[in-house]
C-alpha cells in the first residue's frame, strides 16, 4: 500500500559537536544505549510503512553503513546509499536522491533523530497516507530560538515558519522528520544557499506554506523527541532508552521486531537473525519468535 512513497534517511555532517568522538566515526554509528543511532531513524521509516529506503552519508563513512545495514533484505525492505561529499544543507538530500524518488512521495528524516510515544505509529502512517502537500512534526522545547520554529493558529494552521529566530512566536520547534509530496524535488532545486552556505529545510516548508500546503502534527506531553547532536544529550538518549526498555520489557527501535509485525520477514527468518547475536538483543529477538 506505502510502496507509492520512499524514505529517505540522511546521516551526513562531521558531528563536529561531538568532536573528539565522531573523529573517527560517524554519529549516527554512535551507541544509543543497546543500538547503534542509526537503527532509531530506521525504525521510524518502517513504522510508517516505508520499505524503499536511501541512506545518504559522507564518502569516509558509507561503507559502514552497508556494512551495518546491507541491502536491507534481511528486515524485508531495500536500502540503497548515496555520498554527500560535503554537508551542504538538508534540502540537497531531495536532489542527490532525485532518480531514486522518481515519481514518488519522499519522507525524510535526520539520523540523529529518536522519537518516542503513544500512538506515533498512527501518526506515521496518516502522514505516510497523504497524498499530495506537506507534514512536519511539532514539539515543544525549552531552547526554540536553537531550532527552525513554527508559529500557528487555534485551529492548528501553520502561520510562519523561522530558523533559529532571536524571538520565538512559540515554544514549538521543528523535529528532524518530514513527509512530502513529490513537489519536493523541483522545490529543493529552486531555493538558493542561505547565508551560512546550506540548502535549508525550512526554504522548503515555506513553499508548502505559501502553496497552503503544509500541514503540522503536534506531539504533546507524554512524547518524546531527541536530537542527540551534544555530549549530554546522546547520553540522556541512552539513559532513556535504556529506562524505557527495563521499565516496559520492549525494545524501541528494534527494526527486526518492526519487520517481524508488519509481515516482512518470517518467524524464521527472525530466529536465524537472532542467532548472531550473543546479547540480551539476541534472546529478546528469540522471545519475540516463541523460541
Amino acid at each position: 500500500m506505502m510502496q507509492d512513497r520512499k524514505g529517505i534517511i540522511l546521516a551526513g555532517g562531521t558531528g563536529s559537536r561531538l568532536h573528539p568522538i565522531t573523529l573517527g566515526t560517524s554519529k549516527q554509528l554512535l551507541p544509543i544505549y543497546d543500538k547503534p543511532m542509526i537503527y532509531y531513524p530506521l525504525s521510524v521509516l518502517m513504522l510508517s510503512g516505508i520499505k524503499n529506503i536511501l541512506l545518504i552519508s559522507t564518502p569516509q563513512d558509507i561503507d559502514a553503513y552497508k556494512n551495518i545495514l546491507g541491502n536491507g533484505k534481511q528486515l524485508g525492505i531495500n536500502i540503497k546509499y548515496e555520498i554527500q561529499k560535503k554537508p551542504n544543507g538538508l534540502a540537497e538530500a531531495f536532489i542527490l536522491g532525485e532518480s531514486f524518488i522518481g515519481n514518488s512521495k519522499v519522507t525524510l528524516i535526520l539520523g540523529d533523530n529518536l522519537f518516542y510515544g503513544q500512538h506515533f505509529s498512527e501518526k506515521l502512517m496518516n502522514a505516510s497516507e497523504t497524498s499530495s502537500g506537506a507534514t512536519i512534526f511539532g514539539f515543544q522545547v525549552k531552547n526554540p530560538d536553537q531550532f527552525g520554529v513554527v508559529d500557528f493558529n487555534k485551529n492548528g494552521e501553520v502561520l510562519s515558519i523561522e530558523e533559529k529566530p532571536a524571538h520565538p512566536k512559540s515554544n514549538y520547534a521543528v523535529t528532524g522528520l518530514y513527509f512530502y509530496d513529490n513537489d519536493v524535488v523541483e522545490f529543493a532545486k529552486s531555493i538558493k544557499p542561505s547565508p551560512r552556505g546550506e540548502l535549508e529545510i525550512t526554504d522548503i516548508n515555506n513553499i508548502y506554506l505559501k502553496n497552503n500546503k503544509l500541514s503540522i502534527e503536534l506531539l504533546g506531553r507524554g512524547f518524546s523527541w531527541l536530537d542527540t547532536g551534544t555530549y549530554d544529550a546522546l547520553l540522556d538518549a541512552g539513559n532513556y532508552v535504556k529506562s524505557i526498555q527495563s521499565s516496559q520489557g520492549f525494545m524501541v527501535g528494534c527494526v527486526e521486531e518492526i519487520a517481524f509485525n508488519k509481515g516482512w520477514i518470517s518467524r524464521d527468518e527472525l530466529i536465524s537473525i537472532s542467532k548472531r547475536y550473543k546479547t540480551n538483543y539476541g534472546k529478546y529477538l528469540q522471545n519475540l519468535s516463541g523460541i
